[in-house]
């Protein structure tokens, strides 16, 4: 019988899969845009980062895969924007710590993102939980070597 924290954390992944949060790309030049996709299970990202002066001002993503896939892409646009690009790198390790099953020290900054604790033991799953993440953690990358 499922605990109720675990039923919480699906019904924020189910919630955030039927209605994803940031969705839908702007294709605006002010955005750095990066394009994932996992071969090994056909999920497909698109992430639009809008940085200014070192905050991230706007996350947009939009793509195709798995409710697991969708829902991390929908939930780390949430919680990572308003943040600096430096808490906002942070939160990412954090998040890979997170989905990897190990022991997190800043849960609250996670937000709903906790959620993705249970897909620790199914490792399959653990490229779609991470696969918005990493794209995202790209387009910082590829924005703050621009500037």
């Amino acid at each position: 019988m499922a605990s109720k924290l675990e039923e919480l954390y699906r019904d924020v992944i189910m919630d955030n899969a039927k209605n994803p949060k940031n969705k839908g790309l702007l294709k605006d030049p002010k955005y750095q845009f990066v394009h994932f996709k996992n071969p090994s299970c056909g999920d497909d990202i698109n992430v639009e980062v809008q940085i200014e002066n070192g905050i991230i001002k706007d996350i947009r993503q939009d793509g195709t895969g798995c409710s697991i896939s969708m829902s991390s892409a929908s939930v780390m646009s949430d919680v990572l924007k308003g943040h600096t690009v430096k808490d906002a790198l942070a939160i990412i390790n954090e998040f890979y710590t997170l989905v990897k099953g190990e022991e997190i020290a800043m849960e609250d900054e996670l937000g709903e993102a906790v959620a993705y604790a249970g897909v620790s033991q199914f490792p399959a799953r653990i490229k779609c939980a991470t696969l918005a993440w990493k794209a995202i953690e790209q387009a910082i990358n590829e924005s703050e070597t621009k500037e």
